[in-house]
């Protein structure tokens, strides 16, 4: 999409180097998955972008779907990670905070799925940020290992909680760092996770609420939280160094019938955020009543345009 052609070809050019050592590091170009549980349906997809396919380079981004638990006790997280741009480590890294943040929120999940369906919001974002924040000092652990600088060894982090309990339609989208949270409702676009400045317009699910107060609702019935900033500190084995941190990011919101809700790193968001036809066209896309298969899902969110070329990973959820 553009006035002009993407500077690379649509596939991919060169293959990573292998280490003969190593071959369990090696990453396939593209990742798909998918799955339906209570009244959603999950899409997820992790491709390699367009320059790192010209230059041989490895997919930066990591993506990681996970049930845990069984029936209707069960819960799915979707995780999705970036590493540091011009780092020799970058989808180690991304891949490391992936599985660490799987493996806590695993041995974790009875307790975040009676939260969810008990709607104890407080509760989950103060133990899903010592999780995340554990799984990131990890990646410091990692790199003072590896003789890094923690900047060398980073990852964004970004995930959704899905609820297979049908009559539980919270959904929890919580992360560090760079990336997009939309949704998708009426046609039209709404940005979950705005940039900065100040609240104005009609507060969207997980964004407007009084600081510092409790949940409140918009006129359609959606409840809302705000990212309140960091509530339960790290201790000081996971503190980033002053002047690193990142703030933790955390959004519940209650699904409405129709609704498609995406989770993407900023290789999608950022296309989609600014650039319109991309925008327009995804939402025609993804409007229907029927959500896509995966091999459509994966054609949808790899539509090119011109300057961006960066890994994308991207998770959608419809809403029945």
């Amino acid at each position: 999409m553009g006035s002009r052609p993407p500077t690379y070809d649509a596939e991919p050019t060169a293959l990573p180097a292998a280490d003969p050592e190593g071959l369990d590091g090696l990453v396939p170009d593209t990742v798909l998955d998918g799955a339906r549980y209570g009244t959603c349906t999950l899409r997820a997809v992790s491709v390699r972008g367009d320059s790192a396919r010209y230059r041989g380079d490895p997919r930066r981004d990591a993506l990681l779907v996970a049930r845990f638990g069984a029936g209707e006790q069960a819960l799915v997280l979707v995780a999705m990670a970036t590493g540091a741009r011009a780092t020799a480590g970058a989808h180690l890294a991304a891949a490391d905070a992936c599985r660490w943040i799987g493996r806590a929120v695993g041995r974790s999940h009875a307790r975040l799925a009676e939260d969810l369906r008990a709607g104890r919001r407080g509760d989950l974002k103060s133990g899903l940020h010592r999780l995340t924040d554990r799984s990131l000092g990890r990646l410091r652990a990692a790199a003072a290992e590896q003789g890094l600088t923690p900047e060398e060894y980073a990852a964004t982090l970004r995930c959704l909680l899905l609820p297979a309990d049908p009559a539980c339609r919270t959904r929890v989208f919580f992360g560090v760092g760079a990336g997009g949270l939309l949704r998708l409702r009426g046609g039209a676009w709404q940005d979950m996770e705005p940039r900065g400045g100040d609240v104005t317009g009609e507060p969207v699910v997980g964004y407007g609420s009084p600081r510092g107060g409790a949940a409140s609702e918009t006129p359609e019935g959606d409840r809302l939280t705000m990212d309140l900033g960091i509530t339960t500190p790290p201790g000081p084995s996971t503190q980033p160094p002053a002047g690193r941190r990142r703030p933790f990011r955390f959004r519940a919101s209650v699904a409405r019938p129709g609704d498609v809700l995406l989770m993407s790193t900023a290789g999608l968001a950022e296309p989609l955020l600014s650039e319109p036809e991309l925008g327009r066209h995804l939402a025609r896309r993804w409007s229907g009543r029927t959500p896509p298969g995966l091999a459509e899902f994966l054609a949808d969110s790899g539509v090119r345009v011109k300057g961006y070329a960066d890994d994308r990973t991207a998770a959608a959820v419809w809403e029945a």
